[in-house]
Parts: structure tokens; C-alpha cells; sequence
């Protein structure tokens, strides 16, 4: 069963496009190799020798203009593709700033803040919550990553998008992209870049609701405040979704421990 596509948006199927082309052209040559195979490797029984082929200008050319026309299809197609990708046009109508650390996330919603510390709202993963990302359905959202130590990945794999997240962004990459998430649902995010002793479990999940559920949301991180560490669990109770992310679970950390982490019981 093939996976629930997250944003079933134009970049995407540009993207499939590409790999398909890809793998249509590398079917081509191979088969052109294999029916010119028999006649290379093929030798006479006798003792008359069979044609020779050595310094035959047309053959020569054809090896040398193939590859290059081929690499050179691709390497069109990919950079349009890209570009299409990576745009962050039209404007965005929410933004999310991403913070990687070793080894959780955290999520702070820009535009909205805490009236008691004057500061934007913010979630924060732990080793006993998985941090939970909510988004609007059918709006642009902006995210904006940075890492507080190493290299990082931002990956949601039904999006078919992953973006590198690097300490000091603005001098090493551009660190904003944009998505719009067209189907409602709960989906699991991954660190997608070796990042150390707990890297296979940097999990995260990321909502997708309705505008108006995500409004609600804002408003009552706001209103619980950033110091209440239950804040993730009440804001999404408050909006009728699961308090506790239901596609991963949080890991133990207790490095004495030879077994793999089991679902805590709290969790779904």
C-alpha cells in the first residue's frame, strides 16, 4: 500500500517527472549496450578474424555524444525541477522557525507570542514528549531551520522534500523553503542526517489541520504561556487532537539499557 501523499502539489509530480525520465534513459542505453554486446564479444570459431572495429570514428563518437546529451537532459530537467521546488513564491500566509538540537526539535510559531514574556510561542520536544509541528491545511507555511550544534535534517517523507539544517544557516545555506500541505492528517518527521548517538530516534510529528484549528491552537499556546511544560499536550487537546504524537513514540535514554525503546505507556 503506497503511502498517503502529504502535498500532492506541481513540484512533486515535476519531481517524479525527473526520476522517471531518469530511469526511462538509463533503460534506453542499456538496451542499446545489450543488443551491440553480441557482436563485441563475439569471436569465430575458425581462424578468420571478424571484423575490427578499432579506431571506427562513427562508434567513438556515438559513445562520447550519448552520455553527454543524456547527462545533459538530466542536468536541464533537474535544475528546472528545483527551481520549482525551492521557490518561496507567493507569499506565505504562517511561518515556522525549526530548531535542531541533539537530539530533539523545537517549533516556534512566529506570529503569534506569549503575553507574559512578550516572546513567540514555542514547542520543544524531551526525551518523555515527542514534539509536535501543526500546520494549516491549503495555506503556504514558511519554515525557516537552524541547529543549535551539528548538521541536521528536516524530513517529512510523504512531502518528498527534506532540507539540510545547519548551525550559523545564513552563512552556509538558504535555510527557508516552503511547502503547502494539501491533505489533513498526522505524519511522522526524521532526522535525515547522521547526527550522533540518538540520531535513528530524533522523531518528530507534524499535524496537518484545518485554518481555523490552527488559530486555536496559537492562541492557546498564548494563552497556557511558555513556561507551562504540559503546553503541547493542552493546546492540542483544546483543538480535539491527540494530546501525545501517535506515529512515534519518545526514546529511553538510559544508555545501560541493551534492548531497543518500547512505547511508553502514556503514549498512543
Amino acid at each position: 500500500m503506497t503511502p498517503k501523499r502529504l502535498a500532492a502539489k506541481e513540484e512533486d509530480r515535476h519531481a517524479e517527472d525527473v526520476v522517471g525520465l531518469g530511469f526511462a534513459l538509463a533503460l534506453r542505453v542499456g538496451v542499446a549496450a545489450l543488443s551491440l554486446e553480441p557482436r563485441v564479444i563475439d569471436r569465430r570459431r575458425d581462424s578468420e578474424l571478424p571484423r575490427q572495429t578499432k579506431y571506427n570514428l562513427p562508434i567513438e563518437a556515438l559513445y562520447t555524444v550519448v552520455p553527454f546529451v543524456t547527462v545533459a537532459v538530466l542536468f536541464y530537467y533537474t535544475v528546472v525541477t528545483q527551481n520549482i521546488v525551492v521557490t518561496t513564491k507567493p507569499a506565505a500566509d504562517t511561518t515556522v522557525s525549526v530548531t535542531a538540537f541533539k537530539w530533539n526539535w523545537q517549533f516556534t510559531y512566529d506570529q503569534v507570542r506569549d503575553p507574559r514574556a512578550g516572546q513567540p510561542v514555542y514547542t520543544v520536544g524531551s526525551a518523555t514528549e515527542i514534539p509536535v509541528l501543526v500546520v494549516p491545511v491549503n495555506e503556504n507555511v514558511r519554515f525557516v531551520v537552524s541547529s543549535n550544534d551539528v548538521v541536521h535534517s528536516f524530513w517529512v517523507p510523504e512531502t518528498l522534500f527534506k532540507r539540510d539544517v545547519f548551525p550559523a544557516p545564513t552563512k552556509n545555506q538558504n535555510n527557508v523553503f516552503q511547502m503547502r500541505p494539501e491533505v489533513e492528517g498526522t505524519y511522522v518527521g526524521r532526522c535525515a542526517e547522521l547526527c550522533g548517538t540518538y540520531h535513528s530516534q530524533m522523531n518528530f510529528e507534524m499535524r496537518v489541520v484545518s485554518a481555523s484549528d490552527f488559530q486555536r491552537y496559537l492562541q492557546a499556546l498564548a494563552s497556557f504561556g511558555n513556561t507551562d511544560v504540559d503546553r503541547q499536550a493542552k493546546a492540542l487537546s483544546a483543538i480535539g487532537q491527540p494530546a501525545q504524537a501517535t506515529t512515534t513514540h519518545p526514546f529511553d535514554t538510559d544508555r545501560t539499557l541493551r534492548a531497543p525503546s518500547d512505547p511508553q505507556s502514556n503514549n498512543n
